[in-house]
């Protein structure tokens, strides 16, 4: 496959209707949140891992397009397959030394697992299948506005032990909590380099799979926890060629996103903003509207 010769930046816009889009393990699983400014967050771990899922179930594990980062992978039994491919003998934390086979090991895994090719990956473990630096990068995604973080009781009906049972007589029953967003609109950042593509062989069909997991990664990730959420708007800004033709900030602030009603009422629908684009793109460069 031939790496995209193409510079992109993309702008992704995701919502949340009462729900946890992304849990803090440190504060109790509470919506992450920048503290001086009250603006949820989402990290670039959580947006990969929703893509890596949407491409393991819709390609199934094909050729080409397997997982390496998922539940319960034991890395070193899935890097000893690149030394099997050449008949290669691994050594404890070491790769061959002889720079072409070290380089076939390192490709092989790329060819084969599309995130590795995608975010790039560090396989040094006690199996060193070396390290990949990915041309596909997506900083932490925030909010539009700042979030309301909301803690909601609930109970539960049944029990799993006879003591349980005892202690539930009358209307005591066992409380839990969770953690939601009444509304939140979030909005990512991420870009693709055309050079580190050429390193990974990052390809067209590889990008086009980008795209259709950045508009769809939520349909097939629903949770009682995360609520509704959804792809609202993808824009993709394509150079000329691999180097860009302007600073990716600046394509980003051609991007306006507006409330409707400025009464100062919060938000609680994707139809209480407006998203359009201002100002001249910069030539050498287009932009698209996927979503």
């Amino acid at each position: 496959m031939t790496a995209i010769a193409n510079r992109y930046e993309f702008l992704l816009l995701f919502d949340v209707e009462n729900g946890n889009p992304n849990g803090d393990p440190d504060a109790g699983n509470a919506p992450r949140i920048d503290p001086e400014t009250g603006h949820g967050l989402v990290t670039d771990v959580c947006l990969k891992r929703k893509i890596r899922n949407h491409v393991a179930l819709f390609k199934e594990g094909a050729e080409r397009f397997r997982i390496y980062v998922q539940e319960k992978a034991v890395l070193n039994v899935t890097n000893k397959e690149a030394y099997k491919a050449y008949d290669l003998t691994p050594e404890k934390k070491k790769m061959p030394k002889d720079v072409q086979k070290a380089q076939e090991i390192t490709g092989w895994m790329c060819a084969n697992f599309f995130d590795i090719r995608a975010f790039g990956a560090v396989m040094t473990t006690e199996i060193n299948c070396g390290q990949v630096r990915g041309p596909v990068q997506l900083a932490f995604a925030k909010s539009v506005e700042p979030i309301f973080s909301q803690e909601i009781s609930i109970t539960r009906m049944a029990v799993a032990t006879e003591a349980e049972a005892e202690k539930q007589q009358g209307d005591n029953r066992t409380m839990g909590r969770k953690h939601i967003v009444p509304y939140g609109l979030y909005v990512a950042h991420g870009f693709v380099s055309a050079a580190l593509a050429e390193k990974t062989g990052f390809s067209d069909e590889d990008l086009n799979l980008l795209w259709e997991a950045l508009c769809n990664m939520f349909e097939h990730d629903r949770s009682a926890a995360r609520g509704l959420m959804s792809s609202r708007k993808l824009f993709v800004f394509k150079h000329d060629n691999k180097m860009g033709n302007a600073p990716a900030h600046k394509l980003f602030d051609l991007i306006e996103i507006k409330r409707n009603d400025e009464t100062g009422a919060p938000a609680r629908s994707f139809k209480d903003y407006s998203v359009r684009i201002i100002g001249e793109v910069p030539n050498g460069v287009t932009v698209e509207e996927k979503l």
